[in-house]
């Protein structure tokens, strides 16, 4: 199941807008040195490519976590037909059979039957 990507959120747009408004104000407003325009589109930039790299390692754990759940799906089907191939060849109460993991024929538990109480009439 692929993660929850971040999409461009209105903080964003809002930061946009403002900043091409910004830009058209002339001449330049000076709102001291602490507060530019140069300092304001920096970390609108920032925010957006940090954003980008974001959507990226996620987009990249997605693919890593689809290539594992590749990987143990065909490891699954290995033990399922390594046992199979050595019970083939060992046979079903074999101690082989056992040491790869199954169980012997003879270890398995026996049903038990149950007795039915006499009918009274």
């Amino acid at each position: 199941m692929a993660r929850q990507k971040r999409t461009s959120t209105s903080t964003l747009e809002t930061a946009r807008q403002i900043l091409a408004g910004l830009k058209e104000i002339n001449p330049k407003p000076d709102f001291g040195p602490s507060l530019t325009a140069e300092m304001y589109e920096a970390e609108v930039n920032g925010y957006s490519q940090d954003l980008d790299a974001y959507n990226g390692e996620l987009a990249a754990v997605d693919a890593t976590a689809n290539r594992l759940d590749a990987r143990k799906q065909k490891l699954h089907d290995l033990n399922l037909r390594i046992q199979a191939a050595v019970k083939g060849l060992y046979g079903p109460d074999s101690s082989e059979f056992e040491l790869v993991g199954g169980l012997r024929r003879s270890d398995r538990k026996k049903p038990a039957r149950i007795r039915k109480a006499p009918a009274t009439a």
